[in-house]
């Protein structure tokens, strides 16, 4: 056995390392019911995933009312807390990992690479979530979209700005890192962090998964391996 390129990998977690959009549609839904509007299809939900989950519901809040946010900011943040609320409840209900995740986690760990999760969901939810599927351990550190605070912009250091992959690249000692995510926002991340990024073609891309600008493609988590080495 050659010696494995990379001392660390990081997973995104929604579409990457985990299928949770039935779980984060039905939490929208919920707000949405609240706030009297109409429900999104569970499995049109994927297309509202990336960003985290004010995006999301904004995304759903925008395509009913045709601008942004969709309602005045009071009305949007109080359905946004009753869909974080029911989340935080409900968010391993239907969630659980890709066919090919544990393997796949470990064999990096039998080959020495140390693991991290970069997500935009909150670090709270990522890791109560990762915990109730028996993952949390497994991994050196779970970075959320809030973990590194805001940056002068007011805004999450998240994704897609690169500050959480070199965080979780530090937290894993340095070295040689490769990321693995799903959407134009796990891509910009990795490539301003300077590191490969793998894509997840059986994800939620936000595009077509070759025109994501990944460093390779791969349709399920059982070519990860292979398609590290290969970098």
């Amino acid at each position: 056995m050659t010696q494995f390129p990379f001392s660390a990998v990081g997973f995104d977690l929604d579409g990457t390392l985990c299928d949770t959009f039935r779980d984060l549609g039905a939490a929208v839904n919920h707000a949405l019911r609240i706030g009297g509007l109409d429900e999104v299809s569970i499995e049109s939900s994927k297309d509202l995933i990336g960003g985290g989950a004010k995006v999301m519901l904004a995304r759903a809040v925008e395509a009913q009312t045709g601008h942004l946010g969709g309602l005045p900011e009071p009305e949007f943040n109080a359905l946004y807390k009753q869909m974080l609320g029911f989340y935080a409840e409900n968010n391993a209900v239907h969630t659980v990992p890709y066919p090919g995740a544990l393997e796949a986690m470990d064999e990096l760990a039998a080959r020495g690479a140390r693991l991290a999760v970069v997500t935009n969901k909150f670090e709270a939810f990522a890791t109560a979530l990762l915990g109730q599927l028996g993952l949390s351990e497994r991994f050196v550190t779970i970075i959320g979209g809030d973990s590194l605070g805001k940056g002068p912009d007011g805004k999450f250091r998240a994704k897609p700005l690169p500050d959480p992959v070199i965080e979780a690249r530090a937290r894993c000692g340095g070295g040689t890192f490769a990321f693995i995510g799903d959407s134009t926002y796990d891509v910009a991340a990795a490539k301003g962090a300077g590191v490969p990024v793998v894509v997840a073609a059986y994800g939620y891309c936000d595009r077509a998964p070759h025109e994501l600008g990944g460093d390779a493609v791969i349709d399920s988590l059982h070519g990860l391996i292979p398609a590290l080495e290969a970098l």
